[in-house]
């Protein structure tokens, strides 16, 4: 069981609890806020660097495939989180409500994604491509998304879009422009250079989490609400799993094919969700926002690490089927 447990989640919560009972005040916000952002902007140029654009293009002609993943990550989630706060608008706080609507617009992950996808035997190139695709666009989108239903609210930065272009996009750039040079120095340096992603998000919880302790966080929140958060969280992944699962094998999609659609199309990146958070919500709010997150990553890991031992069994069978087939004849 333990083997399932990420030790990035044993660094999260250790922050937050660090954050719970010391948070800083005063000016020592105003230094991690600033911190956040430069290890954010350094976090996304990284990203650019490292990202290789000859992934981007394996399994490009693969439409259908990558459609799909893409409907799942930035339209199906959505759709469930809005109509789950229209049907239970009392469940949560509004705050909650904003942070499971939020990972609803998120991209999907990337080496999660691709990981367990080798592990359940799946369609790893596909995976590789549009996990990519996904994080990449994703910095697009989900400030499109999460602006369309949070701006009438007023609830995000007037000038989030702004902070987007520069904090994320223009450093995603430069990595990119500087990649001939540096791509393969970040490429090998992957393992170490993942410290400053991160770290990166570790600095933005303690910042975040600062805040809401300073705003009486967990006076508003109560046990009850976190097991509705867990409860959403739970329900939104199962829903997502089964809804691929059907809708790929109705569209005839190869088993390996459909490993990479349940995998890639049901995950939501706390890497890349994190900071853009904190670019475009209030940093009073942030905190709370990050939590529903927070909880559905360590559920994903859990639940999806279980489904690809499932899957890779499946493979075996159908492997073991054919070659059985092929040996009759």
């Amino acid at each position: 069981m333990f083997k399932f447990i990420d030790p990035f989640l044993v660094s999260l919560l250790s922050t937050l609890l660090i954050a719970s009972f010391f948070p800083c005040y005063g000016s020592g916000v105003d230094f991690f806020n600033h911190l956040a952002i430069i290890a954010i902007a350094l976090m996304f140029f990284l990203q650019g660097a490292r990202l290789s654009r000859k992934a981007m293009l394996e399994g490009l002609f693969h439409w259908r495939l990558h459609l799909l993943i893409f409907l799942c990550t930035f339209a199906l989630f959505p759709v469930l989180g809005v109509t789950l706060h229209y049907l239970f608008p009392q469940l949560l706080v509004p705050g909650l409500w904003m942070g499971v609507v939020f990972l609803c617009c998120l991209p999907s992950t990337v080496q999660s994604s691709i990981a367990f996808t080798s592990i359940a035997k799946g369609n790893v190139p596909a995976a590789i491509c549009s996990a990519t695709a996904s994080n990449l666009i994703g910095v697009f989108i989900t400030p499109l998304l999460a602006g369309f239903i949070f701006s009438s609210q007023g609830h995000m930065k007037l000038d989030g879009t702004i902070d987007i272009v520069y904090q994320l996009l223009l450093p995603f750039v430069a990595g990119q422009l500087l990649q001939p040079w540096i791509g393969e120095w970040a490429v090998r340096n992957r393992k170490l250079l993942s410290f400053s992603d991160r770290g990166s998000i570790l600095i933005v919880v303690y910042s975040a989490f600062s805040e809401a302790m300073n705003m009486h966080l967990w006076q508003k929140l109560d046990i009850q609400q976190l097991l509705y958060v867990v409860g959403i969280d739970v329900f939104l992944l199962f829903l997502v799993l089964i809804i691929t699962a059907i809708v790929s094998k109705l569209l005839k999609f190869p088993l390996e094919d459909r490993i990479s659609i349940v995998f890639c199309g049901s995950k939501k990146t706390l890497a890349s969700g994190v900071p853009i958070a904190n670019v475009l919500f209030p940093s009073n709010m942030v905190g709370m926002i990050i939590l529903p997150l927070m909880i559905f990553h360590q559920i994903q890991l859990f639940i999806i690490a279980i489904l690809a031992r499932y899957c890779a069994k499946l493979v075996d069978k159908k492997e073991k089927t054919e070659d059985a087939s092929i040996n009759q004849r």
